[in-house]
């Protein structure tokens, strides 16, 4: 009796020790410190944290304010934003409204969004008015008009109401994907 007592104590604190190394092995790791810290912050699971640099160039401009036509910390509108995202983190270019970025990526349903693709609105218009980047967990960043960058989910009744589609940017090599000058003319949307 003694002898299983002591054999269930010595598994018991073996698997305490063992519990303990992985929690520490995890801690000290810098990219799994940076999806925790990102997934806390945006809501979004750390298992779909899987860019990290997506999740710190949001980080960085969470809290800009909206501008119209702004593309820097001191104001930025939604497409200049994805835009933003798009050159920094996967170093290509998406165009420059949110109608001609809708162009330049290949239409994708909304179960199947990763992290990194765009999520399109039509807000009270027929035309696209509105574009976000998708972070994972139904949750996408943007420049909201009246909050500046933030990130929202794509469930609540707001963004339900007018979500149109959702993109991921077309790897075409042979050029950069970049607006064009014929959208130009239909006004500039951000």
């Amino acid at each position: 009796m003694k002898t299983k007592k002591l054999v269930a104590v010595m598994l018991f604190i073996g698997l305490c020790l063992f519990s303990q190394a992985q929690t520490n092995q995890r801690s000290s790791d810098p990219d799994n410190l940076a999806k925790e810290y990102f997934s806390q912050i945006m809501g979004v699971a750390v298992n779909a944290t899987t860019n990290t640099k997506l999740y710190q160039f949001v980080y960085e401009w969470l809290g800009t304010p909206y501008r119209l036509g702004g593309d820097s910390k001191r104001g930025i509108d939604c497409s200049k934003f994805s835009l933003a995202v798009y050159e920094n983190v996967f170093n290509t270019t998406i165009g420059y409204n949110s109608r001609n970025q809708y162009d330049n990526v290949t239409p994708i349903r909304k179960n199947e969004l990763q992290a990194g693709d765009l999520v399109f609105f039509k807000i009270r218009s027929r035309n696209i008015t509105h574009v976000g980047v998708y972070l994972g967990d139904d949750k996408f960043a943007h420049a909201s008009s009246s909050k500046g960058v933030m990130v929202s989910n794509l469930n609540e009744a707001y963004w339900k109401r007018y979500y149109y589609n959702g993109g991921r940017p077309k790897l075409d090599n042979a050029r950069m994907m970049t607006a064009d000058a014929n959208n130009n003319e239909k006004g500039n949307l951000n």
